[in-house]
């Protein structure tokens, strides 16, 4: 995990996070859903949260409703509607978590500096348990957050813990700062 550009966030009274997946409606919103929820109230830093996807097939929809469901029976709130990641997210977001490696190439494939590739991370990059593989290496797989579209409830309810233990992970990262 970059630590420099996690270290660099030290001090900052904001945050703004973009969680990233293929079409917006179902991993990233969940995401986006948990953190927010997660963080709310927190003073230091603030954390601001949306979602994007790499692929334009659902801009301008509502989260797949299998997907609010159980993030709603988990007790979150969120309100969701779906765009695509475009080269100014590098811009206007601190951080870029996506959900697989399809997600971390058309990301990264985006950025124009290295400064804008540092910014993104799977986002179990930050589960406990998986923090210190490389994304770069062949375990690349082990990060990956599968796409629960169209599956059944218990598809999104394994998504939902695997987005829980990465999220408490990263708060607990930015606590340390």
């Amino acid at each position: 995990m970059n630590q420099s550009l996690i270290s660099s966030l030290k001090g900052k009274e904001q945050l703004s996070i973009s969680m990233v997946c293929l079409g917006n409606i179902c991993r990233s919103p969940m995401a986006a859903a948990v953190l927010a929820g997660k963080s709310f109230g927190s003073k230091s830093p603030v954390i601001t949260v949306d979602s994007a996807g790499t692929g334009s097939w659902h801009v301008g929809q509502g989260p797949h409703p299998s997907s609010q469901k159980i993030w709603k029976a988990a007790g979150y709130e969120h309100k969701h509607i779906a765009k695509q990641f475009t080269v100014n997210d590098f811009f206007t977001h601190d951080l870029i978590l996506v959900m697989d490696s399809s997600n971390y190439h058309n990301v990264v494939s985006l950025a124009d500096t290295e400064e804008q590739r540092s910014k993104v991370f799977y986002l179990r990059n930050f589960d406990p348990d998986l923090k210190g593989i490389d994304p770069t290496s062949a375990d690349y797989f082990k990060l990956e957050v599968p796409d629960p579209y169209n599956l059944s409830d218990e598809a999104y309810e394994a998504t939902l813990a695997m987005v829980e233990r990465a999220v408490d992970g990263l708060l607990q990262e930015l606590a340390n700062l």
